[in-house]
């Protein structure tokens, strides 16, 4: 049985709407949780560039990728993230982080829609 949310995201903050999030992707919040199986649920975020967050905040984060190559280090802030891809993808790398690093992880993220 399938399960959809929607949730607004107008005046959060960034790391508790993305807690909430992860936490309905993982399915923690039915009583048929099991942590080895794929909850099908489905969760849709709306407005999230009323994500309350100032430059301050968005220049202090950053987010790496390591291509496996020596110097291939690369590492953005958020706000360089917010200006050229949209608050989308920071809150979709943010909810990724805190989700379970495992083989669901992938399909748990096809369930999060974001719009902006």
């Amino acid at each position: 049985m399938e399960k959809k949310f929607t949730i607004d995201a107008t005046g959060k903050k960034l790391g508790r709407l993305a807690t909430e999030v992860a936490t309905l992707l993982m399915g923690k919040h039915s009583p048929t949780f099991r942590k080895n199986h794929d909850p099908l649920t489905k969760v849709t975020i709306t407005n999230a560039s009323k994500i309350s967050a100032s430059i301050e905040r968005l220049e202090g984060i950053t987010h790496s990728r390591y291509s496996g190559h020596p110097g291939g280090l690369t590492q953005e802030s958020g706000k360089r993230i917010v200006d050229t891809k949209g608050y989308g993808e920071l809150l979709r790398h943010a909810v990724s982080r805190m989700l379970p690093k495992n083989k669901l992880r992938d399909r748990m993220l096809l369930n999060l829609n974001i719009s902006e």
